[in-house]
């Protein structure tokens, strides 16, 4: 986990956990108003406590084989002793310790972090956080009976701080199946399995508390599932998941300040990102080639714009996808093909998922007049951390 980090009190547990079983009981049987008869139903009877106990249970069960314990290390770079430099004409310290006394000793190891993952396919591929691994020396992934297997980076993205691991197939490893996050609702159900602290296989119950986090500061594409499930230093990489057991986020950060306040990945995104990993070791992102800036309300009066929606174009950079499409600046953007573009942050999530040689049609607001305009969507060069 990022150093964002905070715990939840025991009174809110507490609290929590009497809520819990009232909206599960809610959630299985059917909504009531206090004092009335419940109308017949034709489907199955209520659900007894001990349903709405075995539903979480079924959860964990079925997914807990696909989290794995991610531990990291690296070596300590020993240095030479004073007075054993090389110097001309004489053997190097290290040459004159191989002839005597065989190779040199071996660097020592120092464990450097704890994190979680998720298995997603059979061919041993794991999801879980870049800051996870970033700088290890070696990784050992340990499977849910305990096994522990070396890990290899397939590879990195830095702007979803998302990384691919792979380790040998094995029976003891076993996939967890996939959800959509682009259909969670504000209030569902949310389940977190990880190692927190390193107490690995530990499961948390919480809700979606909200959807489309930005402006977070944790990373250049932002796109967070907020949710209220306790998740600690070590859930990093982790998955969370609704109540069908579908992996919908990869747990990322926790703000320290606050109580129940995470954030994770949605799996679309990591998803998406994932399988670009798998394909072609790295993930190829869109470019447009402006510099943008947010619309306010007094700028979209300004403007004559009709509401706040849409991104403003501070930019345009020469040479870019943009310019060679006739964007200038001032103009305002609308649409994103038949996407309503809600504000910068959400143009930018378009511009880089966006394949590379995709035209789009933009539909842009200049001088009181709406117009479109056509344009080629370029793969961003490597230095572009966003699509400005």
């Amino acid at each position: 986990m990022t150093r964002f980090f905070a715990r939840l009190g025991a009174g809110v547990l507490v609290a929590f956990a009497a809520g819990l079983g009232l909206g599960l009981g809610l959630y299985l049987a059917g909504l009531r108003t206090p004092g009335t008869t419940a109308p017949a139903r034709s489907g199955p009877a209520a659900a007894t406590p001990e349903e709405m106990q075995q539903a979480f249970v079924r959860v964990a069960d079925r997914v807990r084989p696909a989290v794995v314990n991610i531990a990291t290390s690296h070596f300590l770079r020993r240095q030479r002793p004073p007075g054993t430099e090389p110097f001309s004409g004489n053997p190097s310290f290290k040459d004159f310790y191989d002839r005597y006394f065989g190779q040199m000793p071996p660097g020592e190891r120092e464990r450097a972090g704890v994190g979680s993952g998720v298995i997603i396919d059979d061919q041993g591929h794991i999801l879980t956080n870049l800051h996870v691994i970033k700088g290890a020396d070696e990784i050992s992934v340990r499977l849910h009976n305990k096994t522990e297997l070396r890990g290899k980076v397939v590879g990195l993205d830095p702007k979803t701080d998302l990384a691919v691991l792979r380790i040998p197939t094995t029976e003891a490893a076993r996939a967890a199946p996939l959800g959509d996050s682009d259909r969670l609702q504000v209030g569902e159900w949310a389940i977190a399995i990880g190692s927190p602290f390193g107490l690995e296989q530990t499961v948390t119950v919480g809700v979606i508390s909200a959807t489309g986090r930005s402006e977070v500061g944790i990373v250049p594409y932002e796109n967070f599932i907020q949710t209220d499930a306790s998740i600690n230093p070590g859930n990093s990489g982790g998955p969370l998941l609704n109540f069908r057991g579908e992996v919908i986020g990869i747990n990322t950060a926790i703000v320290s300040t606050g109580q129940g306040i995470g954030f994770a990945i949605p799996i679309n995104v990591a998803r998406n990102v994932a399988s670009a990993i798998v394909a072609k070791g790295r993930v190829a992102r869109g470019w447009l080639g402006v510099s943008l800036e947010p619309l306010t309300r007094e700028l979209a009066q300004a403007l004559g714009a009709p509401g706040d929606k849409g991104a403003l174009v501070a930019r345009v950079l020469s040479g870019g996808p943009a310019e060679k499409a006739g964007l200038l600046p001032s103009d305002v953007i609308l649409r994103f093909g038949d996407i309503l573009v809600e504000d910068l942050q959400h143009l930018q999530r378009l511009v880089l998922d966006a394949p590379a040689d995709r035209q789009v049609t933009l539909r842009v607001l200049r001088k009181g007049k709406e117009l479109s305009v056509p344009v080629t969507i370029a793969e961003a060069p490597p230095e572009r951390q966003s699509p400005s």
